[in-house]
């Protein structure tokens, strides 16, 4: 408690905004500024006053922040905090992909490196993809990366056919299929409901798909009192927190515990946040040109999703 009102101290202080995203602990998110998504963080960050900005997640989203601020201090608590989606698609493979398929938009999922944005015409989060991938002309052939699950999910919806990176989200290409199946025959009331960077044999058992947020906010609308939640563990507090009368169960990656972790996002704890608040380090640094080039399909992504609200 006392390391908590230390890091509460340090934020006011200091001037820091903590962005967390939903799949850190309870703990974390609780102390946060803002928790959301992908797409909320980014537009979290975009808007931010605060002279600091740490971000309680994984390195791409610490780099975005960066990008979007090039002027202000970005922390993370723990540099060796990334993605294996992002790490599955790498910069230079990535430019000879693209160089293989001349003429063709890419799309990238914002879970990817600050490098790889800079190949990019336009990056997207689960919860607006298949907007931008709406907003294309149909003429136009797309390169969809790094999320295969995520690119034929939106495949199906929009009717495209994208060419696909192959990556994937370790912590969701791995949820048990037989956890699902078993799950589902203990509580044949309750619905299942998916991010889409699950396999395709999920999805289509799913009552519901969408991003973490629009998980969270499917379980606060709907009628069911039991939830199957196939994305990471994390995702359960805000669930809980909104929906006290409810009962979810994540899906297990294996059968050795009823949770589905990410190691990378879990990396991120209060005692490394409050060092990381006393220290200002470790500090996100990108190449000015990097920052430059990678703020463009960002931008172009929050400017659709701005007017999608209108």
């Amino acid at each position: 408690m006392n390391m908590i009102n230390e890091i509460l101290r340090l934020k006011k202080e200091k001037n820091v905004v903590i962005l967390a995203h939903y799949y850190q602990t309870a703990d974390i998110q609780d102390i946060a500024d803002f928790v959301d998504d992908s797409l909320g963080l980014s537009e979290k960050a975009s808007n931010t006053k605060a002279d600091i900005i740490l971000f309680a997640g994984v390195k791409f989203m610490a780099e975005t922040a960066k990008i979007l601020n090039p002027s202000k201090k970005v922390l993370l608590p723990d540099m060796n905090a990334s993605c294996s989606l992002a790490d599955s698609c790498q910069p230079a493979d990535f430019k000879k992909f693209i160089d293989k398929h001349p003429g063709c938009v890419v799309v990238s999922y914002i879970n990817c490196s600050a490098e790889v944005k800079t190949l990019s015409d336009i990056i997207c989060t689960s919860g607006n993809a298949v907007d931008i991938v709406n907003s294309i002309p149909e003429s136009k052939q797309i390169i969809f990366a790094p999320d295969k699950n995520l690119g034929n999910y939106i495949n199906n919806i929009t009717g495209r056919n994208m060419i696909l990176w192959e990556g994937s989200c370790k912590v969701h290409d791995t949820l048990n299929l037989q956890a699902i199946v078993d799950l589902k025959m203990a509580h044949p009331d309750a619905k299942l409901i998916a991010h889409p960077e699950c396999r395709q044999i999920i999805l289509e058992m799913a009552d519901f798909i969408g991003s973490t947020a629009k998980l969270i906010q499917f379980t606060q609308t709907d009628s069911s009192k039991k939830f199957i939640v196939a994305t990471e563990t994390g995702v359960l507090h805000q669930m809980k927190k909104s929906s006290p009368g409810k009962e979810f169960m994540v899906v297990p990656a294996d059968k050795n515990c009823a949770c589905n972790d990410c190691e990378f996002m879990k990396m991120i704890t209060v005692e490394k946040i409050y060092n990381c608040l006393l220290t200002e380090q470790p500090e996100i640094l990108l190449d000015e040109a990097v920052m430059e080039k990678a703020r463009e399909p960002i931008m172009k992504m929050l400017k659709l999703s701005a007017e999608r609200k209108k």
